[in-house]
């Protein structure tokens, strides 16, 4: 082979070699373009696939859940949704998971209303950053477990009933920016440890305290009269140190902890630059010694502080509280609570505060002079300020033009102060005003104003003010924003007409012109109520006629004690369900009760007392399900009470009392009405016996079943009325919508009232009915004994078993009944002897025994014997004080004769002897007496030593009395 050939073949091969490079070049890009394709989209599936299984939560977590669940209460079922597998737990109600790693991180079951203990399945929930368990009724501790929640970023447990103390692993929780724990049971001392959450913004400890449970490490004492609950029962505050060191704290509320023995308190504050809201309400700050440390410098004009509301009430501050308020109040601050403390006055700096827009200063009891309190504000903070409430302030002093100069003022709540003099003309010009509350006050106001007709104010309340008349004001109907209006008890004596009430602005909501003398007719009042919850008062006047048309959106209409007569069918207008309160009691009303009451659902009080109304009470009476109050005393109501009353269920006051009533007292009245504290069934036609189930009802009070027909005994179950067992009275207020003050709507309170027999004369209780405990089971036909159980009503007050026919002897334990004040059996046939524990009732101040068959001697007490005789007429076997009847053994012996006096020689009896003894000591008196002063008159030297001694000595006492006094005021201060 040549080199030509060696060459020829030489590149051939190196042309081929270069061909198949080029070719596995591209094999390699195609195939690894071909592979890139293949990863890229087996990678995309996989992405997928695997992300599916990436949001759904974790078994382990999944079952912490369910195990956190199962222990729970759980009656609105809102966790019933929460499966046992299958579910992805991610989606369940509250729950919150990770996009990304399909971790659980929050929890919020605010206001699920569920109850029970903090189950340790919760640490299995390792990524969890949110807990929210706030609005609920979980008990039990907190458990020391909580601070291995690290990665917690928000804890909110406030308003439940936990209880014990706040445990210190909290401070573990150093990722917390939010932390609330408020309105629970706790008590003992705040750890130290929460001074650890450095990242914390938000902190709430409010009103934490043991509410009267005493822990279980206190029930091995034997004697806790020993034990100062409140230093246990109490959350508090030893060394608040610890607060300093949260200097990004922007919101503290600490309201009802103890901080009487916290030092520098004032200093830790300070320290905290980004606080917005600080509330310290009830924290015991009058009792620290030493608010702050001695650098504190009043007189400083800078402050670190940006707050922009303050509450500092109850706590009872004197206005030495002000210098060290100073450094806290910049022109950051808007809002500024002082009320409830021992206040006379504010300082001139607060009038400096251009930003301050809503001050209270309500019920501090330091006398104020208004006008100074005016001028102190008068600053820039006239201008800014927008609400001023001091209720109970005893502001004194007149309501001057200085208040001309509050121009932005809307809102100025005076109430239940001592103010006096005329209402300046200027408040009426202030433009932005809309709220003014002036009642119970010594204040007049003029009967003329020249008031501008763009006047805003839309709520005036002069209640208990004096119009000058005595007509009514015709200035105040010129105020045509008015949307509520209380002139009650102002002194107001006229007469209306038509053209009075048809200028009343039609948007008027709320009208109250209660309690003064204002005759006349009611014209149809249906276009003048345009508001939702309108409410109409008129009671205590002299309206007379037919009740007009009223709106049928009102929530209260009060016509009781006036003169209307006529029908009450006008009721049946009144559709539309809002309808809380009725009182139509003390008129002349007459006819039936229409049975249209069936859209009443919301109906509290009915009070159709003392009227001339009859027949039968309407089946639709018991669609009242909210009813409380339903009072008919004193009609001519007839028949059986309606079955369907027993849906009554919320019926606290039930007086069916002097009417016509008839049939067996309902035994569903004692299976049904529960919440009776109040039953009076008293003056109509019910016969039978007294049914047990009444023994039901525990909360009773006032029992009366006097005047009936009644036959049978005395029930021994009577001792089950357990509120008549124990001291205290019923505390339940009832309340029904009304239309308030500065918001729209809010509640009243009824004082509930009766007509009771008390000392033998009916009398109406009115505050007082809650107090009161009494049974009257007078006036019937009943047999048999006094049952012994009866006794154990230790604070009943009244027992009226008089004119039955009743017989046996008293019980012996009866004067276990101490706080028994009125005691009347008179009139049966009861035997044998008053009880000597009779003698241990102290509170007795009415008892009457007559017309029975007792005997033996009448023990012998302070209160038994001050009683008239006429108390045990009757009984002529009874006798001693204070009959005049004496029992064996009470003969006086003869007296015997003085030596050397016959025994006929009676001028030496006791009256003698007592008159010589009276004609001795005057003798001896007139004889010392003249012997004394004739020595002075006659001797001059002596009557001036006398007259100089005297003088010193009145000096001496004067000295003495003024030293001892000075001491005791020292002493009480310290």
């Amino acid at each position: 082979m040549g080199a030509v050939d060696i060459c020829v073949n030489t590149n051939q091969k190196s042309a081929i070699k270069i061909l198949i490079y080029i070719m596995n070049s591209c094999v390699f890009i195609i195939s690894s373009l071909l592979l890139l394709l293949l990863v890229t989209t087996t990678g995309s599936q996989l992405v997928a696939a695997g992300g599916n299984d990436m949001k759904q939560c974790l078994d382990d977590e999944r079952d912490a859940l369910l195990l956190f669940k199962a222990p729970l209460h759980d009656p609105d079922e809102h966790l019933s949704k929460w499966a046992d597998e299958g579910d992805d737990c991610c989606n369940w109600k509250g729950v919150t998971c990770s996009n990304q790693t399909g971790h659980v991180t929050g929890l919020d079951l605010n206001e699920y209303w569920i109850g029970g203990e903090i189950s340790h399945s919760l640490l299995n929930l390792t990524y969890l950053n949110h807990l929210d368990l706030s609005s609920n009724f979980f008990n039990g501790t907190i458990p020391t477990f909580i601070g291995s929640l690290t990665r917690l970023r928000y804890l909110n447990l406030g308003w439940n009933d936990f209880n014990g103390t706040i445990p210190r692993s909290i401070g573990s929780l150093t990722e917390l920016s939010y932390l609330d724990l408020s309105y629970n049971s706790f008590y003992g001392t705040i750890p130290r440890s929460i001074g650890s959450l450095r990242e914390l913004r938000y902190l709430d400890l409010s009103v934490n305290s043991l509410y009267g449970t005493i822990p279980a490490e206190f029930g091995n004492l034997t004697n806790l009269q020993d034990l100062y609950l409140d230093s246990v029962g109490r959350c508090r505050v030893e060394n608040i140190e610890w607060l300093s060191h949260l200097s990004l704290l922007e919101h503290l509320r600490m309201d009802g902890i103890s901080l009487a023995t916290a030092n520098h308190w004032v200093d830790a504050i300070l320290c905290l630059p980004k606080l917005f809201v600080l509330s310290l309400e009830g924290c015991d700050l009058s009792q620290v010694v030493y608010p702050y440390s001695s650098f504190l410098n009043s007189s400083s004009s800078s402050s670190s502080l940006s707050i922009h509301t303050l509450s500092l009430q109850n706590n009872n501050l004197t206005s030495s509280m002000y210098h060290w308020l100073f450094p806290w109040t910049s022109n950051s601050l808007q809002i500024l609570d002082l009320s409830d403390n021992m206040l006379d006055g504010i300082p001139k700096y607060l009038g400096n505060l251009c930003t301050l827009e809503h001050l209270y200063f309500y019920n501090n009891s330091a006398a104020v002079q208004f006008p100074d309190f005016l001028n102190n504000l008068s600053g820039c903070t006239s201008l800014s300020l927008q609400s001023l409430h001091a209720v109970e302030s005893q502001f004194a002093g007149s309501l001057s033009d200085e208040i001309q100069k509050f121009s932005s003022l809307y809102s100025l709540d005076l109430s239940h102060n001592h103010l006096n003099g005329s209402i300046s003309e200027k408040l009426w010009e202030l433009p932005s005003l809309e709220y003014l509350f002036l009642s119970f006050n010594n204040l007049t106001v003029p009967s003329t104003y020249h008031l501008s007709s763009h006047s805003s104010v839309i709520h005036l309340d002069l209640s208990s003010c004096k119009l000058l008349g005595p007509g009514f004001p015709k200035w105040i109907q010129t105020l045509k924003n008015l949307t509520s209006l209380d002139l009650s008890d102002t002194g107001i004596s006229d007469t209306t007409s038509l053209e009075f009430w048809n200028t009343w602005p039609s948007q008027l909501g709320y009208l109250n012109l209660s309690s003064n003398n204002i005759s006349g007719t009611v014209p149809d009042l249906s276009s003048n109520f345009h508001k939702d919850h309108s409410a109409i008062d008129l009671s205590s006047n002299s309206f007379h006629g037919l009740i007009p048309n009223v709106p049928s959106t009102l929530s209260i209409l009060n016509l009781s004690r006036n003169k209307f007569s006529g029908g009450v069918s006008f009721i049946c207008q009144i559709v539309d369900g809002f309808l809380s309160f009725l009182d139509l009691s003390h008129n002349s009303l007459t006819g039936q009760l229409p049975d249209c009451l069936w859209h009443f659902n919301q109906l509290v009080v009915l009070n159709l007392g003392h009227n001339n109304l009859f027949g039968r009470l309407p089946p639709s009476i018991g669609s009242m399900i909210q009813l409380q109050v339903l009072y008919v005393y004193d009609n001519n109501f007839s028949g059986e009470l309606p079955l369907s009353l027993k849906n009554c269920t919320g019926l606290i006051s039930l007086n069916l009392g002097a009417n016509k009533f008839s049939g067996n007292v309902p035994v569903w009245i004692g299976e049904n009405l529960l919440w009776l504290y109040v039953l009076i069934l008293r003056s109509n036609n019910f016969f039978g016996t007294i049914p047990l189930q009444l023994c039901q009802l525990t909360n009773l009070q006032v029992l009366d079943l006097s005047m009936n027909n009644l036959h049978g005994s005395i029930p021994s179950c009577l001792s089950n009325l357990t509120s008549m067992l124990h001291q205290g009275g019923f505390s339940q207020d009832v309340q029904f919508q009304t239309f308030v003050k500065n918001t729209s709507y809010g509640w009243g309170k009824y004082v509930d009232h009766a007509m009771i027999e008390w000392q033998g004369d009916e009398h109406e209780f009115f505050n007082t009915l809650k107090l009161l405990k009494s049974i009257d089971l007078s006036s019937n036909n009943l047999t048999g004994q006094i049952p012994n159980e009866i006794t154990n009503l230790h604070d009943l007050v009244s027992l009226n078993l008089s004119k039955n026919t009743l017989s046996g002897e008293i019980p012996q334990k009866i004067g276990e009944m101490k706080n028994l004040e009125i005691l009347d059996l008179s009139r049966n046939s009861f035997s044998g002897g008053m009880p000597p524990s009779m003698s241990t009732m102290s509170f007795l101040n009415y008892i009457d025994m007559s017309y029975n068959n007792f005997s033996g001697r009448i023990p012998t007490s302070t209160q038994l014997q001050s009683f008239q005789p006429s108390r045990y007429n009757g009984n002529k076997g009874l006798c001693g004080l204070p009959l005049t009847k004496k029992c064996p053994g009470d003969e006086e012996p003869a007296v015997p004769p003085l030596i050397g006096k016959g025994e006929g020689d009676g001028e030496d009896t006791d009256d003698e002897v007592e008159r010589w003894f009276y004609i001795g000591g005057g003798m001896g008196f007139a004889t010392g007496f003249w012997i004394a002063c004739g020595g002075l008159l006659l001797n001059r030297r002596g009557r001036r030593a006398f007259f100089q001694f005297y003088d010193s000595f009145k000096d001496w006492v004067y000295v003495k009395v003024v030293v001892f006094i000075s001491s005791m005021q020292k002493a009480r201060h310290t």
